[in-house]
């Protein structure tokens, strides 16, 4: 675990009393010219702000109450939605007390990365270089690539999942007899619903995300309108977009679905992909880090196919083909 200094720690309290104070209610304009101030001093204010407040997000969902020791409370299963009776009652904690749960959750997870928020947030995930099918109380199965996460949010008037983090490829158990819930799939401002059987969504960051259908037809669309192109859009087999707020929906002509999809065989396929491509992909499956150290070796040309199993065997490999050298230490591995 990486341990923060005084400054770090300065941040972290920071960010946790600003989003205790925007829970609580509006910002005076002089505690937002505070704190827009605050987050122009340094790029790791807005940063620490944002996890900041995606903690106390996630913290509410466990639904925290200091009377029962910040015990959870079991979540739902899914496809029984609790009705408004019967839901547990929200209390909300002191400001004082608030804060130090949270300061707490932000120095155990803001320089841990995302991973710490998604195990709090998440009915399903997978680690780096694990690859896990799921299936879903409605006979839907899920196969999640490698650093993954998805929650889900089944009711009675559809059936939902919220792709947090990586991609996944989805087969859905079609509307059909008595199931006449649609299947959504929700990731970074936009959502999928299955038209058809199976289709993969890749989360690439907060904004943006990318949508294939390998077996009959989805509609894709935004949450909010586009600034640009259109919003929404229907795909048939063998079709796939990228969607975000500015674009819109836009087609990817180009993307080959079979080798996009390939670690759902155990292998990562390359054909003449630029080593920087390649790199980024390895370190999605392989324990610890890969750096390139020129951007010139990064556009070196790459064919092949690796096996997730033996990725370190495909390191040796690069390096012997493209006669370049590595140096491994703590974890990491310099190739020059």
């Amino acid at each position: 675990m990486n341990s923060q200094g005084p400054q770090e720690r300065s941040i972290t309290e920071a960010a946790a009393d600003w989003a205790v104070r925007l829970q609580a209610g509006g910002l005076s304009a002089v505690e937002q010219a505070q704190l827009a101030q605050w987050q122009a001093a340094d790029p790791r204010h807005s940063e620490a702000l944002a996890f900041a407040r995606q903690t106390w997000e996630a913290l509410g969902e466990l639904r925290l109450d200091p009377e029962l020791g910040g015990t959870a409370a079991p979540r739902r299963q899914a496809g029984r939605p609790a009705t408004a009776q019967h839901r547990p009652r929200r209390r909300r904690l002191p400001r004082v007390a608030s804060a130090a749960v949270l300061v707490l959750a932000v120095a155990l997870g803001w320089l841990q990365g995302p991973q710490a928020l998604l195990y709090l947030q998440a009915d399903y995930l997978t680690g780096k270089g694990q690859v896990r099918s799921v299936q879903l109380a409605d006979g839907s199965t899920v196969e999640l690539d490698s650093g993954s996460a998805i929650r889900l949010d089944f009711s009675d008037e559809k059936r939902q999942v919220q792709l947090l983090a990586g991609s996944a490829v989805f087969d859905v158990a079609p509307m059909a007899g008595e199931e006449k819930r649609p299947f959504i799939v929700r990731s970074a401002g936009g959502q999928t619903r299955a038209l058809g059987t199976r289709f993969v969504v890749g989360r690439e960051s907060d904004q943006q995300a990318w949508v294939g259908v390998l077996q009959h037809s989805v509609a894709v669309s935004l949450d909010a309108p586009a600034q640009r192109g259109t919003g929404e859009r229907v795909l048939q087999e063998g079709q796939s977009v990228r969607y975000d707020p500015q674009s819109g929906v836009v087609a990817l002509d180009g993307l080959d679905l079979q080798r996009a999809t390939s670690w759902r065989r155990g292998v990562l396929v390359f054909d003449r992909q630029p080593l920087g491509v390649v790199v980024e992909r390895l370190n999605r499956y392989r324990p610890g880090r890969v750096v390139l150290t020129n951007s010139e070796l990064a556009q070196r040309q790459v064919s092949g196919v690796f096996r997730l199993d033996m990725l370190d065997a495909a390191l040796v490999t690069l390096t012997q083909e493209l006669q370049v050298q590595r140096f491994d230490l703590a974890g990491v591995s310099l190739i020059y």
